[in-house]
């Protein structure tokens, strides 16, 4: 068995969605005396690898401790689209093996990227709308967000309108495509529209 790590490490100096000093996460001491350290870190509910709830982008949508688990550890396929240079569509999906149930992630150019990148791949409405009729349970990909600049963020909504969990923020540089374990389970935050998790993939060898 091989545990792949595809969390975002934390800390002051990470990438963040479009590089925002508000969403760099902040952890000050607040315990040193003797052989005793404690600490409290403040971050963004959408740093490094999290999960996304229906909330983030539908007013009186669901929140992330109702998340079903059984979303995100799971079984799921990683997908190479390294080859992409802009956005996944409904016509480059159409290629995949993509079953009803799936957890599906995409493993893009961004996973080689370790500043943020204003361009970065992503998923369009055609792809996500695809996705919901396949009737996938999941969608990962590694950048921050899975949409870019849509004034209407139409694949959010058309994903997590679905009850389809939105996993961003892992890192694939060293996956190959493939069928995996997955466990990304949020913490357990009442009425929070995310959570950041650390999400892991389990080949069996």
């Amino acid at each position: 068995m091989k545990i792949y790590d595809i969390s975002m490490e934390i800390h002051e100096n990470m990438t963040v969605y479009k590089n925002k000093e508000g969403k760099r996460p902040k952890r000050t001491i607040t315990v040193d005396s003797g052989d005793v350290r404690e600490s409290r870190i403040s971050m963004d509910m959408h740093t490094g690898a999290h999960i996304d709830a229906p909330l983030h982008m539908i007013r009186g949508g669901d929140t992330v401790e109702n998340i079903d688990l059984n979303k995100v550890i799971t079984k799921c396929k990683v997908f190479d689209f390294t080859n992409i240079s802009d956005k996944i569509t409904s016509e480059d999906l159409s290629s995949k093996d993509i079953q009803k149930g799936d957890f599906i992630i995409f493993k893009t150019r961004n996973s080689f990227r370790e500043d943020f990148d204003f361009e970065f791949v992503y998923l369009d409405k055609s792809g996500a709308q695809f996705l919901k009729e396949k009737g996938v349970i999941g969608v990962g990909i590694d950048a921050l967000g899975i949409e870019r600049n849509q004034p209407e963020h139409e694949t959010h909504k058309i994903l997590l309108g679905a009850g389809i969990v939105i996993l961003e923020g892992v890192r694939l540089k060293d996956v190959e495509e493939g069928e995996y374990f997955l466990y990304a389970a949020p913490l357990k935050i009442r009425g929070a529209e995310a959570s950041p998790t650390r999400a892991v993939l389990i080949k069996e060898e």
